[in-house]
């Protein structure tokens, strides 16, 4: 991933729509994964449309911060 905000989300406007699996920390030794397609980006966040298999659409939001710190991490082309 770039080292700036403004990088990263130059990278995230060029691969919307596109499928990806994310790894999220979610507390002490848990992470979290989800399937999704990047939807939109804002000037500070991005949303991705999850489809983890429930049958209820949602969505999470995350910012660019979050993967400048690592907090989570993307991998494009990602498929369930």
């Amino acid at each position: 991933m770039p080292e700036s905000i403004v990088e990263i989300k130059k990278e995230l406007d060029d691969r919307i729509g596109e499928p990806v699996l994310i790894k999220a920390q979610a507390g002490r030794k848990r992470v979290a994964t989800h399937h999704g397609v990047l939807s939109k980006t804002y000037p500070a966040i991005f949303v991705v449309h999850l489809n983890d298999g429930n049958g209820a659409p949602d969505r999470i939001s995350y910012s660019y911060t979050d993967l400048l710190t690592h907090n989570i991490s993307l991998a494009f082309g990602e498929e369930d």
